[in-house]
């Protein structure tokens, strides 16, 4: 954490001591809280941590720091990430440079990187430590403060953000419609919130069936072990799954018929390796995570609802159901 975004950000309601500073940058120390007796805030790696590092969400924290290039085209040199965000959020990049966003649900910072080359002031946050990955990848790229929070406690006033963004995150916490209005409420009037939602879905499909078929086991299980044995067969079935895959007009049907989860993304410009490493990473992701709701395009629109909106936009997007809300 800079020193400028603390005095910007915090020190209004906390004051600092810090143990280790290296050039205006607070590696270590504690937030010192004025308003709540005894309450302090430790500042680990950089981050200050306003929740506990272990939680409902340590397999996202385990995930984001095993894979934590894996997603950002920077590394990839593909532009997976930036498609979906523009093509999804439908903003542009002129503007959102200079305004300020809250990034709910960071993971590895693959979309922080997105909006830091729009030129965006970008506070992100997550309830894991997958925070320790963002920072690693995008602490030097902009104007980026990164902690880690509880969204329903976000240490922020209501109304002061310019845009709000949360993708890949509401479906995983414990009360979806409660943690879309905390966040919504730090958004200003006249500001702008992105968010998207797993799709319920009627049918079988490759993705949805075979992870609810073995979530009921996997989401209870230690996320290291379920992580070793992805890691031990994916490879194995990689190969499989892709050749039924590419079986004219039945293959998405049969594998969707398998109960072996497997996240395999063909033609989108990924080499084998990466493949590969998207595969684990996707489909720890999808197993591994304490809360996983669905949710149908009415239930998402009705979670949304509020007397506040002044234009909502609800559609299927790359992950689900996308909702970009303008606000009165």
């Amino acid at each position: 954490m800079k020193r400028t975004h603390f005095d910007k950000y915090l020190a209004e309601d906390y004051e600092l001591k810090a143990t280790e500073i290296n050039n205006d940058t607070i590696i270590s120390g504690q937030l010192l809280s004025k308003r709540v007796k005894h309450k302090t805030v430790d500042i680990v790696g950089g981050i200050p941590r306003f929740i506990s590092t272990e939680n409902y969400a340590d397999n996202f924290g385990l995930q984001w720091n095993k894979f934590k290039s894996t997603q950002l085209d920077s590394a990839s040199g593909i532009p997976l990430t930036a498609q979906r965000f523009w093509s999804n959020t439908k903003w542009k990049a002129e503007e959102l440079s200079g305004k300020t966003v809250l990034e709910v649900g960071s993971g590895a910072g693959r979309f922080t990187e997105i909006l830091l080359q729009a030129g965006a002031i970008v506070v992100s946050f997550d309830y894991s430590n997958a925070v320790t990955a963002n920072y690693d990848n995008n602490k030097n790229k902009g104007d980026l403060f990164i902690f880690q929070g509880d969204l329903y406690d976000i240490p922020f006033p209501d109304g002061v953000f310019d845009y709000v963004f949360c993708y890949g995150v509401l479906q995983h916490t414990p009360v979806p419609t409660e943690a879309y209005r905390a966040i919504f409420s730090k958004l200003r009037s006249g500001g702008k919130i992105s968010i998207d939602y797993y799709r319920k879905m009627r049918i079988p499909t490759p993705w949805s069936t075979p992870k609810y078929i073995w979530r009921p086991i996997t989401s209870r299980m230690n996320p290291d072990t379920l992580l070793k044995i992805i890691e031990a067969y994916i490879p194995l079935y990689l190969p499989i799954d892709t050749a039924i895959r590419r079986i004219p007009k039945l293959g998405s049907r049969i594998v969707a018929l398998i109960p072996i989860p497997c996240w395999n993304y063909i033609g989108i410009g990924l080499n084998k390796k990466q493949r590969l490493e998207w595969a684990i990473m996707d489909t720890f992701d999808a197993l591994g995570a304490t809360y996983d709701t669905p949710k149908t395009l009415e239930e998402v629109k009705e979670m949304v609802d509020s007397p506040e909106n002044k234009e909502v936009d609800v559609f299927y997007g790359s992950n689900g159901v996308v909702v970009n809300v303008l606000k009165k």
